[in-house]
């Protein structure tokens, strides 16, 4: 398989020789294939000349940004290569018609709730029975406050409730040291906390890479509020998969000691960092979960957890174009 995602640690300088991309460090020279080459993640400062930067525009390599303390800065978007005004006019309309747009929010919420049901169910299986009520709630009772809510305000609300009832779960199947007391992004205040907000920076970086081969704008967003410096259209398309890929690449990580808190965070933060063994580790692992294959019911074929996240970018497209109902990703079944 060709590793068309790069991930550089270092400081250094990014340029150009002949068909490949140089990276200049301290150590020497490394080179990356311009033709295998899709993604590159800059977790280190980067010199880079404008003249590499016209090739990535020109190839489509996109280049993600995040500082020394693992916050995601920016992305080098290439210019768009699939275009279509008439989809994005359509896009627009949905968003303007409350009732179609409240149609889509509806749907990523109710997703979010049955991918939390299939990752929590397995520590039920195994003996996790006080999960039990949070389970039953998300069943039973969570479609019903989604089918009663009449706005985006009241909808928000709801997947507020949502996620902060699934953090009050962890103590039950994660160790002492990763229990999350409250939700704290910027900055993180302790270590799950920091491996949550890594690990939604990196889907919501693959999320954009996956919206940019599609004809959607990634600024005109349903559930969340297109803003001002934001790519809202990822916010919305990675929710359903933060179960599936952020979640439960967390659990095994820690469940399974390949993070601990004194060997893989920065002491000198208090341990509310990563360093770069935590990085890599926790990297390689959402990495195997994304290109993690199922059968996928309809296509009648295997695809990876990040083939799935561009499938549902199409269905939306299918929604907006077609009137065809938006039913985004579930995991029951696939794991």
């Amino acid at each position: 398989m060709k590793e068309e995602t790069r991930y550089i640690f270092s400081t250094g300088e990014l340029t150009r020789k002949d068909h490949s991309i140089r990276f200049k460090h301290e150590k020497g020279n490394l080179y990356l294939p311009i033709k295998d080459t899709k993604e590159l993640y800059c977790f280190e400062d980067i010199t880079i000349s404008t003249k590499l930067l016209n090739l990535f525009s020109k190839t489509g390599i996109i280049l993600h940004f995040f500082d020394y303390y693992g916050h995601y800065s920016g992305t080098f978007y290439p210019r768009e290569y699939l275009l279509s005004g008439n989809l994005t006019v359509k896009q627009s309309q949905t968003y303007l018609d409350m009732e179609r747009r409240l149609h889509i929010a509806k749907a990523i919420v109710q997703g979010i709730a049955s991918n939390m049901y299939t990752i929590l169910y397995h520590y039920y299986r195994h003996g996790k029975t006080e999960i039990k009520p949070f389970l039953d709630w998300l069943k039973q009772d969570v479609p019903n406050l989604i089918a009663s809510v009449q706005n985006i305000k009241q909808l928000l609300m709801v997947e507020g409730t949502i996620w902060s009832r699934f953090y009050q779960t962890f103590p039950i199947f994660l160790p002492e040291d990763f229990i999350l007391y409250k939700r704290i992004r910027r900055p993180p205040d302790n270590p799950i906390n920091a491996l949550i907000s890594f690990g939604n920076s990196l889907l919501y970086t693959k999320t954009l890479s996956q919206i940019y081969h599609t004809h959607l704008n990634p600024t005109i967003s349903f559930l969340h509020e297109p803003g001002e410096s934001r790519f809202s259209l990822c916010l919305d398309l990675c929710e359903v998969f933060k179960p599936v890929i952020v979640f439960k690449t967390i659990f095994e990580c820690v469940n399974n000691r390949k993070l601990m808190v004194g060997r893989h965070f920065k002491k000198d933060l208090n341990y509310c960092i990563l360093n770069e063994a935590g990085k890599k580790i926790f990297i390689q692992s959402f990495e195997n979960r994304l290109n993690e294959v199922f059968q996928h019911p309809k296509l009648k074929r295997k695809v990876t957890y990040k083939q799935a996240i561009r499938l549902d970018a199409y269905k939306l497209i299918k929604f907006i174009l077609e009137d065809k109902s938006f039913v985004p990703f579930e995991l029951e079944g696939k794991m």
